[in-house]
């Protein structure tokens, strides 16, 4: 039932610049002495522990809500939004891969001066495992929701709306673009929720309304239409990219313990994906999660909570 967590602007060093610190700085996303500023929301919590929470294709810091709101007793959370999603400006000529999302957000960890927590959803799964294979130092736990790990099935029923296949087409793409145009806001939350959840009926009320202004706001921003498409486009890349560039080739690199959480009802990334990426890894568990869609963060945020807490606490115990 609570609201999103207040969120604010911080700065993020530019590569072989040193880290800006943790401070908070108001204003507006943008560049910054060759960085840039992240729009984040951060959770009180206990004062030693962090968790930093990345979000998904088309999803923001608000996706972490609740759950961090779960684990605020155990560690203070700080949710990001991704360059081109929520409210950050993603900076002049950035390539919205994997590759570069992964490179900010461990610059941004490299502020916070300490290990942290990292848990990703979807493409922030992906985004997180990429920086705890390559920048281990920075992560204690990693926690991958769904991440995104290849999965090339041409199936109409991963897309909120089919029609979004159809913009993409020359001729017919144009009625297309138009039709999706006219969407409010709360539609194209409601569709979104629909693909995303097992059950959208569960979805609350208060927070489709939450989602629909955060559309209604981020439609005014020139970026945000090129940002989604071309991650869309990088995420898909590199699903197709072979040999040490691969996902599947960073996942046997991540030796930090790490905690995989599936739903049986994910429509975006199949549950067939979740066995494998956990053999991966070599030092992880497997969570699946029945009548469970691809955000369960969201769907179960407790039941995730439980998860992720069980595993903090094995790792204290030496059980991990």
């Amino acid at each position: 039932m609570l609201p999103p967590w207040e969120g604010s602007w911080e700065a993020v060093a530019a590569p072989g610049d040193a880290a800006p610190g943790d401070g908070s700085v108001g204003g507006h996303a943008g560049d910054e002495a060759g960085g840039l500023r992240l729009h984040v929301r951060r959770t009180p919590g206990r004062v030693g522990e962090t968790a930093v929470y990345v979000h998904g294709l088309g999803g923001s810091s608000t996706n972490w809500t609740d759950l961090a709101a779960q684990l605020a007793p155990h560690a203070e959370g700080i949710a990001l939004d991704l360059p081109g999603f929520g409210f950050s400006e993603p900076p002049a000529g950035f390539r919205f891969s994997l590759d570069a999302h992964a490179d900010v957000v461990a610059r941004y960890l490299e502020s916070l001066r300490r290990p942290v927590h990292l848990v990703g959803n979807s493409m922030g799964g992906a985004v997180s495992l990429l920086v705890a294979a390559r920048r281990p130092e920075l992560v204690s736990t990693l926690t991958l929701v769904s991440p995104a790990m290849p999965d090339r099935r041409p199936d109409p029923r991963r897309l909120s709306d089919p029609r979004m296949a159809l913009a993409m087409l020359p001729v017919i793409g144009t009625p297309a673009r138009r039709q999706l145009a006219r969407l409010t806001p709360e539609e194209r939350a409601l569709q979104t929720i629909r693909l995303v959840y097992a059950d959208a009926d569960r979805f609350p009320r208060h927070r489709l309304t939450e989602q629909a202004e955060e559309f209604a706001a981020r439609s005014e921003y020139a970026w945000a239409g090129a940002a989604l498409a071309r991650s869309t486009l990088e995420i898909f890349r590199s699903w197709f990219t072979p040999g040490t560039g691969s996902l599947w080739s960073a996942a046997p690199r991540v030796r930090v313990p790490t905690l995989v959480v599936w739903g049986t009802e994910d429509r975006v990334i199949s549950v067939r994906r979740a066995r494998p990426t956990a053999l991966a890894i070599p030092s992880a568990r497997l969570l699946v999660l029945p009548r469970t869609g691809h955000v369960a963060q969201m769907e179960r945020p407790v039941t995730v909570a439980r998860a992720v807490l069980g595993m903090w606490e094995h790792i204290a115990d030496g059980r991990w």
